[in-house]
């Protein structure tokens, strides 16, 4: 029968499953809603935080750090923001845009009825990463864009302190911002390939989802093992916050480049499985 449908006049299997309606759905979720609200108040949080007990003292025993200069600008608030959330708080939006996209669809017994449509499992997989990839970076872009106004707002417009000493000017401000986004998106690849990974996997959500956030925070306990020497550098944990070198007097790439290349290649693989699983899998709900 699918055969006979994939050659009936006028099927285009490109057109199955667009990436609006795709989107759409995604967006109406409730799950999507919450994430976002929680990822908007978390700078009126800090904020609130901040004014009950009081600015950054500016460092102990004389060494500054990122949170020290939380209040100095709007976008060093921005940059505070990011430090706070990226080790754990935006794993979780990563981790449930992409765990809970196609295990949810079994969940709901609808994963049948759409490759009966029939939409093609990779053009189904295609269009579930591809929103997923882009509403995980939405989430990146709204807490620092969030933070960066709610900061100007409260401790106004000004160049980024660094901790380091000395600042940086507005002009280069926001490049290095934007520069922070893009590699903490880039580190956050590994989650997604794994919560993608386990979706194909199982019908259970909350599997997915638990389980790459799980193995993501195995990977930070491993990471901080000592013992394990130069094998910590192959786990991605190990350059999550290599894009402090972006808030350096002189812009250091080294760091970045090698975490990047390490999620990267992690991911691919991930996604290259997720792939390989859902092609061979019976699908029976």
């Amino acid at each position: 029968m699918s055969a006979l449908i994939e050659t009936a006049p006028g099927y285009r299997a490109g057109r199955t499953l667009p990436l609006r309606v795709e989107a759409l759905r995604q967006l109406k979720r409730r799950r999507t809603l919450a994430m976002g609200l929680v990822l908007g108040l978390l700078p009126f949080v800090l904020i609130v935080a901040f004014a009950i007990g009081g600015t950054p003292d500016g460092g102990r025993d004389g060494r500054v750090t990122l949170m020290d200069t939380a209040t100095a600008s709007g976008a060093n608030f921005a940059a505070t923001c990011l430090f706070v959330s990226a080790g754990f708080l935006l794993v979780v939006p990563v981790a449930l845009f992409h765990g809970d996209t196609v295990a949810s669809e079994a969940s709901w017994s609808s994963l049948r009825y759409l490759l009966a449509a029939p939409v093609p499992r990779s053009r189904l997989l295609w269009s579930k990463l591809t929103v997923a990839l882009g509403m995980s970076a939405a989430a990146m872009v709204l807490l620092p864009l969030v933070a960066l106004a709610a900061g100007t707002a409260a401790y106004g417009w000004g160049p980024l302190q660094l901790p380091t000493g000395g600042s940086l000017s507005v002009a280069d401000t926001l490049p290095r911002l934007a520069v922070i986004i893009a590699f903490i998106f880039i580190s956050q690849l590994v989650t997604a390939g794994l919560a993608f990974w386990l979706s194909t996997k199982t019908d259970a959500p909350l599997g997915a989802v638990g389980g790459a956030v799980g193995l993501t925070i195995v990977g930070n306990v491993l990471d901080a093992v000592t013992a394990l020497g130069s094998w910590r550098e192959f786990l991605p944990a190990h350059w999550q916050f290599a894009w402090a070198d972006a808030i350096q007097p002189q812009l250091e790439w080294g760091g970045m480049a090698k975490g990047a290349a390490v999620s990267f290649t992690y991911a691919v693989v991930l996604f290259a499985l997720a792939f390989r699983t859902f092609s061979r899998k019976d699908i029976v709900s």
